[in-house]
């Protein structure tokens, strides 16, 4: 199912809900109910939940927006190392600069092709993606530098594979929900406690009641749907990109 799909249901189910209980809710009430009688203490405390919801829900926003960044940059960061591989490597004979080279233009190929469906659909890595990642580290690593010029390459060439296997590691850290399980439990019971002190305020079913509770329920359902979305940085619709890649390695999609 289509995630804006997903979205519209579940912002349509949140207004229709409230809707719902309203209406039930002011065919079942006495007739000596006085919805204006509102004690204020309860108004009060529901402007405070609301407050701290509202502050939950930020920060669980720029959590996973965050991890969602973070995700982004290990892409980032694993591409240009490679890529500063395959570069400083023209130092080295043809034979050995080939090599790596063509070893490097097939991780990646692999990385954005094969790779990034399993992390998307699997949440992990692959093996084949480490053992082609290997094969660029022994090729780097099983070189016997000839020259000066190449000896001093040597060094640099090492510290680039170490950062791209260190951006490789944070990748597949990074594939899963970041989001744990007691933590959505909060979010949900806050959005249901949070709606819930609506009713506790006596809302009457006039069209502009019931208009402002329908969009309020709305907008708490797409800032859960915004928290889930961003929650799994590979595989939803805001997602980190292999673009690193594919600019640094247009070749590699093919």
């Amino acid at each position: 199912m289509p995630e804006w799909l997903v979205l519209t249901l579940a912002m349509l189910a949140a207004c229709a809900v409230v809707v719902i209980i309203t209406l039930v809710r002011h065919r079942t009430a006495s007739d000596d109910e006085d919805p204006s009688e509102t004690p204020d203490v309860i108004e009060y405390m529901t402007m405070w939940i609301g407050v701290v919801y509202a502050i939950v829900l930020g920060l669980a926003i720029a959590g996973v927006w965050e991890g969602r960044s973070a995700a982004q940059d290990h892409v980032q960061a694993e591409a240009t190392a490679l890529h500063e591989i395959s570069e400083r490597v023209r130092v080295y004979p043809p034979d050995a600069r080939d090599r790596i080279r063509d070893d490097i233009e097939a991780y990646v190929g692999y990385v954005v092709t094969t790779e990034w469906t399993t992390m998307a659909d699997e949440g992990h890595v692959t093996e084949r993606g480490h053992r082609l990642f290997e094969r660029v580290r022994q090729d780097v690593t099983d070189y016997e530098p000839k020259t000066d010029f190449q000896a001093q390459a040597y060094q640099p060439l090492l510290d680039q594979v170490t950062a791209a296997n260190q951006a490789r590691i944070a990748r597949a850290e990074s594939t899963g929900e970041t989001m744990p399980g007691v933590v959505w439990f909060g979010l949900i019971a806050g959005a249901v406690v949070t709606i819930g002190m609506i009713f506790a305020l006596q809302i009457r079913r006039t069209t502009r009641e019931m208009v402002l509770a329908g969009l309020f329920s709305a907008l708490i359902a797409f800032l859960l749907f915004l928290i889930w979305d961003f929650d799994s940085p590979y595989s939803r619709g805001v997602t980190a990109s292999a673009d690193p890649f594919l600019n640094l390695f247009p070749g590699a999609g093919d």
